[in-house]
């Protein structure tokens, strides 16, 4: 836990005990809902908790005041059975969950940048795939933002709340891109695939071209470059080497710098997904197969993963997700539901998380903090900066609040 933090849980003390009942968002169905709590202790979490009545899971929370909540995605005939099997699984809302984590290239060192990667990412995730592939309908969607590095999609039709996990997996490897035939798709009718694919191209010889320069950005496009390929080893119709390193990206990125190259391979890809123009060693084709699923790659959505069993969060059945209108412990921020109309980063009267989801009241109130971290990006608010590390900033409550919890600075008293 975070230095300093009795300071913050007495603040969501406060925050929970102002709140009433019906300031409260309570998920569907409440008494087959299983519930976890994470407190701001090293105890382990408490799980297995089952609630008949809001009031019941306002009390529990108001007394433990946890740093972190969740309820089970799942349907319960009894919650409160601490053996998974003995609970009897009912069915299970359709959850996708889009984290910063998990996205080759962005890291939450530059907060703001993330935040908005990630908000584009699930808007794109339902205009381009969940509403016009699958017919999902607006009506059984909640959207929320996660409270610290996401967002999340709970998808609650009667249609799907008992599909099981490999039916759930079929959806997610679409949306991910496994077994993409490239060629299929261009010769094929219009679809999401077809249109990213089309367009990562530019996206991908324009990430080549930064991997080609021998500086700081070169290095990091590099970088990006083999976690997009790294991520897709292993996935279904997956057509590049076991291994990729940065040598074989670096002869890649050299080779579409050659003008009537790059010129022939726009146009067969374009044509029909085909890459014969940049071979490989001892006259293979192991830098067309690169460049192939770095396409693929570089326009896939990346789902969140279940933490400890490394499946998707949509896979898992049994998973637990943030409750909205709770607080995140890891950043103070609360977890926010918001309209699908805003939902787009670019798009009028956008959701800005970093000032909709801050709980505390504004404040004249200056705090001093050490920074622990160099070079991170913070906004909360009208507050905003990069860090040093070991330097003291004066900042507001709200502000070192966040930056305390995220553990990238400390109290001074």
């Amino acid at each position: 836990m975070s230095v300093g933090w009795s300071k913050y849980a007495f603040k969501f003390a406060e925050y929970y005990n102002n709140q009433a009942i019906e300031d409260m968002w309570i998920p569907p169905r409440l008494r087959t809902r299983e519930w976890m709590f994470i407190g701001f202790d090293d105890r382990p979490p408490e799980r297995h908790r089952g609630f008949r009545k809001p009031r019941d899971l306002m009390a529990h929370v108001v007394r433990k005041i946890p740093s972190s909540c969740f309820y089970s995605t799942a349907y319960y005939n009894d919650p409160n059975q601490r053996n998974m099997t003995d609970k009897g699984l009912q069915g299970a809302d359709l959850i996708f969950d889009l984290d910063g984590d998990h996205l080759p290239g962005v890291t939450d060192g530059d907060f703001p940048a993330m935040i908005k990667v990630i908000q584009e990412q699930a808007y794109q995730l339902w205009y381009d795939f969940l509403e016009p592939e699958f017919g999902f309908k607006e009506e059984y969607l909640q959207v929320t933002f996660s409270g610290h590095r996401g967002f999340h999609l709970h998808y609650r039709s009667p249609d799907i709340w008992q599909l099981d996990s490999p039916a759930r997996r079929e959806i997610v490897s679409h949306i991910r891109g496994e077994g993409v035939d490239i060629g299929v798709l261009l010769n094929g009718p219009d679809c999401a695939w077809k249109r990213r694919v089309v367009s990562g191209v530019d996206s991908v010889l324009s990430k080549l071209d930064q991997a080609h320069q021998d500086n700081v950005d070169g290095k990091n496009a590099l970088n990006e470059l083999k976690e997009i390929v790294d991520s897709r080893i292993g996935m279904p119709g997956y057509v590049g080497p076991k291994r990729c390193g940065t040598d074989m990206l670096k002869a890649v990125a050299e080779r579409v710098q050659d003008s009537s190259r790059r010129k022939r391979l726009i146009e067969s890809f374009q044509k029909d997904g085909t890459v014969t123009q940049l071979g490989g060693p001892k006259g293979g084709s192991q830098y067309d197969n690169v460049f192939t699923e770095l396409v693929k790659g570089d326009n896939s959505i990346v789902l969140g993963k279940a933490g400890e069993t490394d499946e998707v969060v949509t896979i898992d059945l049994k998973r637990v997700i943030r409750w909205p209108t709770s607080l995140h412990g890891k950043s103070g921020m609360k977890v926010v539901e918001l309209p699908l109309s805003r939902l787009d980063p670019n798009g009028h009267n956008a959701f800005d998380p970093l000032i909709e989801a801050i709980p505390w009241t504004k404040s004249s109130r200056i705090e001093k903090v050490r920074a622990l971290r160099s070079d991170v990006i913070y906004r909360i608010r009208e507050s905003q900066g990069v860090l040093s590390q070991g330097e003291i900033y004066e900042v507001d409550e709200a502000t070192a609040t966040f930056l305390v919890l995220k553990k990238w600075a400390e109290p001074v008293s």
